[in-house]
C-alpha cells in the first residue's frame, strides 16, 4: 500500500542555511498529523532529536514513521567523498538505531553551492555541467556512498535529482542512472524538480522506473518558471516567487503519474515536498490542501 508523508522542508526547514526560522519540529509534525499524512522525514540534522530513543519516541507516540533521511554531499569533489560517507553513516546510524530501519538515505548533490548551477536553475545550458571526469568522481562517490550504508547498515540509498545540483536535467538524470549501480543506487524521482529542470517526469518514470524505489511529490508551475527565465532569477528567488506551486495547480501530470505507480504495484512511500522559505505563507494550509488533492487521486 502507497503511504503518504511530508518533509520539514514544507515548513521552511530547509537544508540551505537561510535567513529566518522555521518552526520547532514538534509543531511540524503536529501539523502534519492533523493534515492526515502518517509519517515525516528527518530533514536537516539537528531539526529533529539526534538521540535514538528520543527520535523514536517523538515519532511513534503519534504514531508516525520516518521515511527517509535527506543528505546532500559535493559529489563533483572527490575530496568531500570520505566527509559524505561520514555524514551519510551518521544519520544511518540514527535511523537505525531509532527502529527506522527501511528508511532510505535520500543523497543529493552539494545544492545550492556551486554559483552558476544556482543562478540558472531551470535553464542550464551547454558548458555548465560536468566534464566526463568530473561524470566519473561524481558517480564513483554516490556509488561509493552507498554501498557503504547498505554494507554497514543495510540501507538503500536513493539519489535526489536537484535544481541548482549538478543533477538537475532529464539527460543528467539519465547519465548518473547509466553510470551508477542499480543494485546500490536508486532514484528519488521529485516531480517538481524534474519539471523546473526542463525534464518530463511521466517519462523518466517510464524509463527508470526500476530504479525509483522512492517518490517526491512537487509541483511546477509554468508560468513563474517562464519568470525566472525572463528575470534571470536564481534558484532561491524562483522558489521565494512559488515556482514550486500547491500540489494540482501546476503543470505536473499527477494523474498519469499515480496510474503508472498503481499500475506498477508500487508500494512505498509519496513524500510531499513543496518548498518554502521561512515566513512564506501558510504551510498548514499547504499541507492540508495537498493531502486533499492526493485523496482525490484514490491515495
Amino acid at each position: 500500500m502507497i503511504k503518504i508523508a511530508n518533509a520539514p522542508c514544507s515548513w521552511g526547514a530547509l537544508e540551505f542555511g537561510l535567513e529566518g526560522e522555521s518552526k520547532g519540529y514538534m509543531e511540524v509534525l503536529t501539523e502534519m498529523q492533523t493534515s492526515g499524512y502518517v509519517g515525516s522525514e528527518l530533514g536537516d540534522w539537528g531539526f529533529m532529536p539526534t538521540d535514538p530513543p528520543a527520535l523514536k519516541k517523538v515519532i511513534t507516540d503519534i504514531d508516525f514513521w520516518i521515511p527517509g533521511a535527506f543528505v546532500p554531499v559535493a559529489l563533483a569533489k572527490e575530496s568531500e567523498h570520505s566527509i559524505g560517507v561520514e555524514k551519510a553513516l551518521n544519520v544511518a546510524k540514527l535511523l537505525v538505531d531509532a527502529g527506522f530501519k527501511d528508511a532510505f538515505i535520500v543523497l543529493a548533490d552539494e545544492n545550492g553551492s556551486v554559483q552558476e548551477r544556482t543562478q540558472n536553475a531551470g535553464r542550464i545550458g551547454e558548458g555548465m555541467g560536468l566534464n566526463e571526469d568530473e561524470w566519473n568522481v561524481f558517480a564513483k562517490g554516490a556509488n561509493r556512498i552507498a554501498r557503504e550504508l547498505k554494507e554497514k547498515y543495510g540501507l538503500r540509498t536513493v539519489f535526489h535529482h536537484h535544481c541548482a545540483g549538478y543533477v538537475e536535467t532529464e539527460g543528467e538524470i539519465d547519465k548518473l542512472m547509466l553510470m551508477t549501480d542499480p543494485d546500490l543506487l536508486g532514484l528519488c524521482l521529485d516531480m517538481g524538480h524534474c519539471m523546473f529542470g526542463g525534464g518530463d517526469p511521466v517519462r523518466v518514470l517510464k524509463n527508470h522506473y526500476d530504479r525509483v524505489w522512492h517518490v517526491h511529490f512537487k509541483d511546477f508551475d509554468p508560468e513563474v518558471g517562464r519568470k525566472s527565465k525572463a528575470n534571470n532569477w536564481d534558484y532561491f528567488e524562483s522558489v521565494k516567487e512559488g515556482v514550486f506551486c500547491k500540489l494540482g495547480e501546476g503543470a505536473v501530470d499527477f494523474e498519469k503519474i499515480v496510474e503508472i505507480l498503481l499500475e506498477k504495484g508500487y508500494s512505498g512511500w509519496i513524500v510531499v515536498e513543496q518548498d518554502v522559505l521561512p515566513g512564506m505563507g501558510s504551510p498548514l494550509l499547504c499541507a492540508e490542501h495537498n493531502r486533499k488533492y492526493i485523496q482525490k487521486l484514490g491515495l
